[in-house]
């Protein structure tokens, strides 16, 4: 299969925001492309790794802020592309349909990344500490902003994945009413019924989060009972 050689790119700071405007459905030449990649064309591939791979990093690094593993997960993602172009129905643009798939690969390793951080079992009694939820990352954060758009990607790994990305089209990416109600077959009345559904959902969440930090940061800085 074609190697893949991304660009370095200026990733916005949440979520792989692009500077590009939104998306028309279908580019001039884009089924003939889709066509000739079915049919085992590998030309065909290069020439849609060429066209989106600067704008699929992007997506990756603004939402996981680690160039390396942008760089495999939007390797993985063009590797789906190859495997699975028979399962793109052209409801979309092909665009839309590769963006969709680098945020679930994204989110999706997020997810894998999460970890249990339970306080040592060397207390009184073997008496187990409080687990903490917490993203593993070998690169500390540290500034504010940082810290907020790891905590808004937390909350984003933990709903429906057609939720977050519908979302994520419509706030970040700037896919219109009109786009999201193509790519979905959802007329745009209910689409602004969901997006409001989600952002309601997202705040109460967030406010959930927010109690149960406090909550056990707490409990840790209570302390351990002598024996």
């Amino acid at each position: 299969m074609y190697a893949i050689t991304f660009e370095s790119a200026n990733a916005k700071a949440f979520c792989g925001g692009t500077s590009e405007a939104p998306h028309k459905q279908h580019d001039a030449n884009e089924v003939d492309l889709v066509a000739r990649l079915r049919a085992g064309d590998e030309s065909a591939f290069r020439e849609i790794v060429e066209r989106y791979a600067s704008k699929i990093f992007r997506v990756c690094f603004g939402i996981l802020r680690h160039r390396d593993d942008a760089d495999d997960i939007a390797q993985e993602v063009f590797a789906k592309v190859y495997f699975s172009i028979h399962g793109f129905g052209g409801r979309s643009s092909l665009y839309a349909w590769i963006y969709r798939i680098a945020v679930n690969e994204c989110y999706g390793f997020l997810r894998k990344k999460r970890i249990k951080l339970v306080y040592s079992s060397d207390s009184p009694d073997d008496t187990r500490g409080t687990p903490l939820e917490s993203i593993a990352d070998v690169h500390p954060i540290h500034d504010q902003t940082a810290m907020q758009r790891n905590f808004i990607n937390k909350l984003l790994a933990r709903i429906p994945e057609d939720d977050r990305w519908l979302l994520i089209s419509k706030e970040v990416e700037g896919f219109s009413l009109a786009e999201l109600s193509e790519m979905t077959g959802l007329n745009e009345g209910t689409i602004k019924v969901r997006l409001f559904r989600i952002r309601q959902g997202l705040v109460a969440a967030a406010a959930r989060l927010r109690s149960r930090r406090r909550s056990i940061a707490g409990k840790a800085m209570q302390p351990v009972a002598k024996t």
